[in-house]
């Protein structure tokens, strides 16, 4: 046991207590909050700091990531004096994939009761067909039919013949998912709930309206980009590409043979994704890489901009390409929400609404008492939205909880097409 790890017991462990970790590619965070008898939370403890160990949202050292993971959770565990146990685990890596499966159930015209849900939403059917190479994160329900009759919310003590389910089911890669369960077990925590990162920050972002509407979350991280699009209010796809805002600080490290910490420093203060009138005049020194401080380059701020849009461009033509592969491009509302530490990059969100053709606004995280304004920007949405999933997941009785042990008959339906038969 390592001394971060002994440190950690001086606390005893109270039950309720909402621990939310986020290991990503540039920042580990974890919050600690309490619920209320009013059904939100109260933030009681932080802890953050630089990502050491992952790339695109994959474990490649478990030691750095291990110990990186010990000194998060003991900074707010110290601030909130109090010890946890269990975690909801933010999974940014592992590629998500969306599948919408539609089956039907016989209810042969009695009254529908939670012994025909729990027929309908029993995943262990899923599990079966599932093969090695994937782990399923969420079985979520997104929408019933009664004899055919779509856009039903609530089939209980309503009456029919048949009774049909859309499941949507997110899955990971099954390694990745193991690789972070290790470190989480290597630093006595044990998981509470997995959430893939993009549903996170969807929850934390989007408004009530937007997530009934439909809504699109574009949550730009470190190593990766994860999208996420909700729809009467539930989430209905999910996807990520492996690239992100670390991606730019390489090209700008790259391109001006500077050190990866000083391009990093550049493009936060300096980058942006157009070159503004003033910008080819302004001089911006550069140290070279192994040179000593006083070796210098000396470039205009218009060659950030020219080195830094390239990249953001890529992400959204990659982010399109996943939307219209899902049968989405043209299929949800016009309303993307930015969130992630690099969509604060100058004219991200103007680029983002010229290549994407849809309304675009950044998003800040839901705000929640005791959340402190150092951890409430962009790049704390994954980790507030975990606080926002286990909350609601405490709260509510919802149909996955009726899952039993019967095997419903089955057939795979497309996404594009359920978003064309409900929209």
């Amino acid at each position: 046991m390592s001394k971060m790890q002994k440190k950690r017991l001086k606390y005893a462990a109270r039950p309720g207590l909402i621990a939310a970790l986020d290991i990503g590619s540039s920042k580990i965070a974890c919050l600690i909050a309490r619920p209320q008898d009013d059904g939100t939370a109260e933030v009681i403890g932080v802890g953050h700091q630089v990502s050491k160990g992952m790339r695109n949202g994959n474990i490649v050292d478990m030691g750095a990531v291990e110990n990186a993971v010990s000194a998060t959770v003991e900074a707010a565990e110290q601030l909130a004096r109090e010890n946890v146990r269990e975690v909801v685990l933010c999974m940014s890596g592992g590629s998500p994939e969306s599948k919408l499966i539609s089956f039907d159930v016989a209810i042969a015209g009695h009254e529908i009761g939670d012994g025909d849900l729990r027929r309908a939403l029993d995943p262990t059917w899923l599990y079966a067909r599932q093969g090695d190479d994937r782990r399923i994160i969420h079985t979520l329900p997104v929408g019933f039919s009664i004899n055919g009759n779509r856009g039903v919310r609530d089939p209980r003590r309503m009456y029919g013949e048949k009774l049909g389910v859309d499941m949507h089911v997110i899955t990971q890669a099954s390694s990745a998912v193991r690789n972070l369960e290790s470190c989480a077990a290597r630093c006595q925590l044990e998981i509470e709930a997995h959430v893939v990162a993009p549903y996170a920050a969807g929850l934390a972002v989007l408004v009530e309206d937007e997530k009934d509407l439909g809504g699109i979350c574009i949550d730009m991280g470190g190593g990766t980009t994860g999208i996420s699009v909700f729809l009467e209010g539930e989430v209905v796809y999910t996807g990520a590409i492996a690239m992100g805002g670390n991606h730019v600080t390489n090209d700008i490290a790259r391109g001006l043979s500077t050190p990866l910490a000083h391009a990093e420093r550049m493009k936060t203060l300096y980058g942006g994704t157009y070159v503004t009138g003033s910008d080819p005049h302004e001089i911006i020194k550069v140290p070279l890489i192994g040179e000593d401080d006083t070796e210098e380059n000396q470039i205009p701020r218009s060659m950030l901009a020219e080195i830094i849009r390239p990249r953001i461009e890529e992400i959204f033509e990659l982010v399109r390409a996943k939307l219209d592969e899902a049968g989405l491009d043209k299929g949800v509302g016009r309303r993307v929400v930015l969130t992630g530490g690099a969509s604060q990059l100058a004219g991200v969100r103007r680029l983002a609404a010229e290549m994407l053709g849809k309304q675009v606004r950044r998003g800040r995280p839901t705000p929640i008492k005791g959340l402190p304004e150092a951890a409430s920007g962009p790049a704390f949405a994954a980790a507030v939205g975990l606080v926002h999933y286990a909350l609601t997941e405490r709260q509510q009785t919802s149909f996955t909880s009726l899952y039993s042990k019967e095997m419903p008959s089955s057939r795979f339906g497309r996404l594009g097409q359920w978003f064309r038969d409900n929209i």
